[in-house]
């Protein structure tokens, strides 16, 4: 990993969000593609083209339960005057050795078994007597209480056209046939059709795994008794959930308190089950701000350049932010602000899009769009800050929920979206056309 552009700017350089998150973006690397088993590989992007080996269905079967028949036997067939065949025996699904239906002839037919020989369409059984003799049956009975199996009859009160209810060999996909593309992420159906045509394991960028620390002395694990000054921890779940959200194998680290050798020692503990190091909290100018103080003289041994950059960001919430790599492995970390709201956005704007990243996607951001701005007054932002603030979104409109402060939690579960004021813009009037990043 390198981080060549941190080296060209000065301590005292204002980055832009489009900079920061370039400067991350090229440094970022996709992990190296594994095989891994179907199931492994659910969330993971495929980094082949899967084509199909064998036609789906790989031979004509009844999409219904009822009679493999000629069309000849059950033309104008009616319940005045049905047909009548005798009962050749049955096909199953699953089924080998296969009857041949000749004429005069049907054979009971089960969902999914092979279309017998000499047979051109399936009857649905509620289109039949059953072999009962007493008019239309609601269903299929079982083998043992079916006399018209083998040497019985059935009546048939409706003719079929060729090929009714059968589904044709290759009607899903044939051989030959492109399944999926090398890009595609792993979802439920795409490991159906990989099972279904006989892939067992798949090639594919495997899911980063992303270690989440939260800083601070302060801070509380949910259920346990607050004290004195203290709060409770939610950044490191909420960053957590948003990491699993993006795609990755989430680990969450308890808090750690305000001790730059403890947070060195856990983080080094963590290197070994990380792709992605996330940190919330201690990157401000404060006197207990653990993570710069701990992070800033750390560099990697046999990378010139390398370690982690501090640095000062012209957005509004999330000025405060680091970025580098750690370890022998140059493993990126990101250190976001504390406050809930910057952290969040920050994960949103810099940490989703390395997550995607490291995935290997090609498409790392959140989606986009234009909105008319809702609300009863104008919204201000400072001047040469490209501020976020969260909204709800919907029908073409956005609507500010909360303030700007960075501590409302509360909002934050709100807001569906997130409204983009740029930097030049101090002012935005009510019935304005503004940028939305959706967050659903």
């Amino acid at each position: 990993m390198s981080t060549a552009a941190t080296r060209t700017t000065g301590p005292d350089h204002l980055w832009t969000v489009d900079e920061h998150l370039e400067d991350i973006l090229a440094t970022v690397r996709p992990l190296e593609p594994i095989e891994l088993q179907l199931l492994d590989a659910q969330g993971c992007v495929l980094v082949e083209d899967i084509t199909v080996p064998v036609s789906l269905p790989p031979f004509d079967n009844s999409s219904m339960d009822g009679y493999a028949v000629r069309v000849t036997d059950v033309a104008g067939a009616s319940e005045e005057y049905p047909a009548v065949l005798t009962v050749v025996g049955d096909v199953a699904a699953g089924q080998a050795d296969l009857l041949h239906v000749g004429p005069g002839q049907a054979a009971r037919i089960m969902t999914g078994a092979p279309l017998p020989p000499g047979a051109e369409a399936v009857v649905p059984v509620e289109w039949t007597d059953g072999g009962l003799g007493e008019g239309p049956v609601t269903g299929m009975r079982a083998r043992s209480q079916a006399p018209e199996v083998a040497g019985g009859h059935v009546h048939v009160y409706r003719s079929a056209e060729a090929r009714a209810h059968v589904r044709a060999k290759g009607s899903d996909v044939k051989a030959g046939d492109r399944a999926l593309d090398a890009g595609t992420i792993l979802g439920p159906p795409q490991i159906a059709l990989l099972a279904a045509i006989g892939r067992g394991t798949v090639r594919v960028r495997p899911r980063p795994r992303v270690v989440v620390m939260s800083t601070g002395s302060e801070l509380v694990q949910p259920d346990e008794q607050l004290g004195p000054g203290q709060i409770y921890d939610s950044n490191s779940f909420a960053l957590t959930a948003a990491a699993r959200d993006a795609g990755a194998i989430a680990y969450r680290v308890g808090a750690v308190a305000d001790d730059a050798d403890t947070l060195r020692s856990t983080i080094e503990d963590q290197l070994v089950r990380a792709d992605l190091l996330v940190t919330t909290g201690g990157v401000s100018v404060g006197a207990y701000d653990v993570v710069k103080e701990a992070l800033s003289s750390v560099g990697d041994e046999d990378e010139e350049g390398a370690g982690i950059d501090f640095r000062r960001l012209a957005m509004q919430p999330g000025k405060p932010q680091g970025f580098g790599s750690i370890g022998p492995d140059h493993i990126p970390l990101l250190a976001l602000p504390g406050n809930p709201v910057s952290s969040y956005v920050s994960f949103e704007l810099f940490a989703r899009p390395a997550i995607r990243t490291l995935m290997g996607l090609d498409d790392v951001h959140r989606p986009r769009t234009r909105a008319t701005l809702t609300t009863d007054k104008a919204l201000t932002s400072p001047k040469g800050r490209r501020q976020f603030l969260r909204g709800t979104y919907a029908d073409g409109d956005v609507t500010p929920v909360g303030g700007a402060g960075s501590h409302l939690v509360a909002a934050l579960a709100l807001a569906d979206a997130l409204i983009v004021v740029p930097e030049d813009v101090e002012s935005v009037e009510p019935g304005t056309e503004v940028e939305v990043v959706l967050l659903g």
